[in-house]
């Protein structure tokens, strides 16, 4: 359906949206086959990855008259617009009723389900199940929704939209670069590498962020320089070098994000899109280090693992070349535990007489006690085995720590020149 061109990617939500518009303008090939059609449709996900415009191509692809609803009334005279809004729309079947962000119809959380707005919103919808009123709604968290208003027969499909990734990042980039002008090192694999599972409006933000560079320094076309400054701008808030003061530890902030970079390479190739020592936000002493579907790595045990030895390879470097204590790396070390904790609890991975279970107070302090030793011994073995495979590759280090305090922001491009130009001695963990 050419209404659905307007959406760049998500090729697999179009078809799904598809169908249910084929049910809504030719029921009668589904009810000759015995198909209840459906009535309802839920578009959730976070804020900026195009639900509301999916809703509103899919509105335009039903040619229905649409009545569409959004909290912009106090409450007792919004839960009055709610009655008039599905009255209107019964009068003028067939047609559509959107709720539009539905999550934020009521300022209740998952406790309190029970708000008059969502009340009123089923019962409205019980009310016009015997008209052609289909309803559509977008929300950010569904969690604050009652599971009674989310149920079949209300809304039959609840579709998540996530971040874009992979062929849909490529996608969207080059849609949004197509109307740019560019110069001749923008590289659109790059590019996607950086954006990829961030959300549409990060990715359109980025790019043009990156012309503003370029028009306000007068250039005369974007440059992968820009996009890269846009990028950190926009996604970790890190500031311009030019306004920050490394002082004596711009050398030590790059050997740190040159381990996690060195670490993650030898174990997971490819697997950094960027390694910079530009202070962001959040972050206390300056530098990190970005690595592709970062939020997607519960996929395996060894993968995990690895994460371990990432995490700790900041501290593990600095050790290697200084032979001090690495003071920048708690928040490294918090998220090592963390998933070591996982291992040993959530996932027994290390057998069931660590699951702490339903036991009383006494016992279950004895296996906590128990826990946390194997995490601390565990943590250990990741250590050395971290710093083994740092001193086994250093001078892959020593190039990415140069190349860190000479430009300040490395690319997976970069990374993979510096790393092409070493002999990479595997980790066998």
């Amino acid at each position: 359906m050419k209404e659905f061109d307007k959406v760049v990617g998500y090729k697999s939500v179009k078809l799904e949206l598809e169908r249910i518009i084929d049910m809504m303008i030719n029921p009668d090939n589904y009810r000759s086959l015995g198909v209840k059609t459906t009535r309802g449709l839920l578009l959730y996900g976070e804020p900026g990855v195009g639900k509301t415009l999916m809703s509103k191509c899919f509105i335009e692809a039903s040619k229905r008259k649409t009545f569409t609803l959004r909290k912009d009334t106090p409450d007792g005279d919004f839960v009055k617009m709610i009655k008039k809004t599905f009255d209107s729309a019964k009068e003028a079947a067939p047609s559509i009723v959107f709720l539009d962000d539905m999550d934020k119809f009521a300022n209740e959380d998952s406790d309190h389900e029970d708000t008059e707005e969502y009340v009123t919103i089923q019962a409205c919808i019980d009310d016009v199940k015997d008209y052609e009123v289909f309803v559509i709604a977008t929300a950010n968290n569904i969690r604050k929704l009652p599971k009674s208003l989310l149920r079949a027969g209300r809304f039959d499909k609840n579709i998540e939209i996530e971040n874009p990734k992979g062929e849909d990042v490529g996608e969207i980039v080059k849609y949004y670069l197509n109307s740019k002008v560019l110069s001749d090192d923008i590289d659109y694999k790059e590019i996607a590498r950086l954006l990829d599972g961030k959300s549409c409006a990060a990715l359109e933000t980025v790019i043009n962020e990156a012309g503003v560079y370029a028009g306000f320094e007068k250039h005369e076309s974007i440059s992968m320089n820009d996009i890269v400054r846009a990028f950190m701008r926009v996604v970790y808030d890190a500031p311009e070098a030019e306004s920050y003061n490394y002082g004596k530890h711009l050398h030590s902030i790059a050997v740190h994000e040159a381990g996690h970079a060195l670490v993650s390479e030898v174990l997971e190739p490819g697997s950094v899109t960027l390694a910079t020592v530009k202070k962001h936000d959040g972050g206390s002493t300056g530098g990190f280090v970005s690595y592709q579907n970062d939020d997607d790595y519960f996929e395996s045990m060894s993968y995990m693992e690895n994460r371990v030895r990432a995490c700790l390879a900041g501290k593990a470097a600095t050790e290697v070349v200084y032979g001090q204590i690495d003071v920048g790396a708690n928040s490294d070390l918090h998220r090592a535990f963390s998933i070591v904790g996982r291992f040993v609890d959530s996932y027994c991975g290390y057998g069931f007489g660590f699951w702490e279970g339903e036991t009383d107070r006494e016992e279950s302090q004895v296996v906590a006690n128990r826990k946390a030793q194997l995490i601390q011994t565990e943590m250990e073995r990741y250590y050395q085995q971290t710093k083994r495979i740092i001193i086994e590759n250093r001078e892959f280090l020593d190039r990415l720590t140069e190349a860190l305090v000479a430009r300040k922001v490395l690319v997976y491009k970069d990374i993979q020149n510096i790393k092409a130009g070493c002999t990479i001695k595997g980790a066998s963990c």
